[in-house]
């Protein structure tokens, strides 16, 4: 199989970002999912607000927000679409000028930091609701599903030694601990998509909706399928990259109603394309953790113990398969 296309996503939520290539760091495609947005909900006047994650299943309007990244300035740039109205954001921003904030995402607490204005004022305008801008900085969410690898974070691994050296055993002073960490990725680092299923799921819709656009999914790797039959991912186990770079696939990825919105318009889909979630429900409820919701893609965890470019084009490889399905297991999700 060959790699067909890379995305980013800086902001959790909005339009992603196509790349050529690709920086993986443990912690998935560099810079991804790095900010996320929350609605700011007041309970009553004698309680503090509380703050829902923002996903294009509860806010599809999050579809009207393009990002690009300028490397000159080392920004990210968004354009809300209707009204072209921009932002620029510090891809990393200064921490140290920054407010701590607990965040829950998942159930995967950590703590974050506010950007605050101008950054809340332009997003509460723009979706006409109070919303927090934050950062996840230094900030390290737990990895909770018992089916995700345990590895130790990078920080407090043995000297020398990597996420790999310790799923294989191979470092005698490896000892376990709360790691590995994630950014506000849902529950892995990296989502693994392939063609060969997207054109299963595009064969459901009538020929004037096809094909199903890939982007509805939120990849951030897209392989191509060739040699692989629809929906064979499955039940990979470890796939290869160039020969040479190892990705654990952990876990089945379950799927939301976010499939369902329109991307022009910010609200769920009509017709055949507001029902695509509802099609998939008939046969692609096949992981026994999640009965009720369809199955797409899978997670992935990059296992090398340095970083490493992928690129569009690039040669991958099913190195390891598993003889069942892996049971999808991330607490309260």
């Amino acid at each position: 199989m060959r790699i067909t296309s890379l995305h980013l996503y800086p902001i959790k939520a909005l339009r992603g970002i196509s790349l050529q290539q690709a920086q993986i760091t443990p912690k998935g495609i560099k810079h991804d999912r790095t900010f996320i947005l929350y609605e700011v909900r007041s309970q009553s006047s004698s309680e503090p607000p509380t703050l829902k994650k923002m996903q294009l299943d509860s806010h599809p309007k999050c579809a009207l927000f393009q990002q690009q990244i300028d490397h000159s300035t080392h920004s990210i740039k968004v354009i809300h679409l209707p009204s072209n109205s921009t932002l620029t954001i510090p891809l990393e921003p200064d921490i140290s000028t920054l407010t701590k904030i607990q965040t829950d995402l998942h159930g995967s607490t950590t703590q974050a930091y506010s950007m605050a204005d101008p950054y809340d004022s332009w997003f509460s305008a723009h979706f006409n609701i109070p919303v927090k801008f934050i950062y996840i900085g230094d900030g390290k969410r737990p990895v909770l599903g018992k089916t995700l690898p345990p590895l130790p974070p990078l920080s407090t691994a043995p000297e020398n030694k990597g996420w790999f050296s310790y799923l294989t055993g191979s470092s005698s002073n490896t000892k376990p601990n709360d790691g590995p960490y994630i950014t506000f990725t849902d529950v892995a680092p990296l989502l693994i998509t392939s063609e060969s299923s997207l054109k299963d799921v595009s064969n459901r819709l009538p020929e004037e909706n096809r094909p199903m656009p890939m982007y509805k999914f939120r990849p951030n790797v897209v392989l191509d399928g060739e040699g692989e039959q629809a929906w064979a991912e499955d039940y990979w186990a470890e796939l290869t990259v160039s020969h040479q770079h190892k990705l654990a696939m952990t876990g089945n990825c379950v799927r939301c109603i976010s499939l369902n919105v329109d991307y022009e318009t910010g609200k769920p889909a009509e017709g055949e394309m507001g029902t695509v979630l509802k099609k998939l429900m008939k046969d692609r409820r096949v992981d026994a953790g999640s009965k009720w919701s369809p199955v797409f893609g899978r997670y992935g965890f990059p296992l090398d113990e340095q970083e490493f470019i992928i690129s569009v084009g690039g040669e991958v490889e099913v190195t390891k398969r598993n003889s069942d399905r892996t049971v999808w297991d991330w607490p309260g999700l």
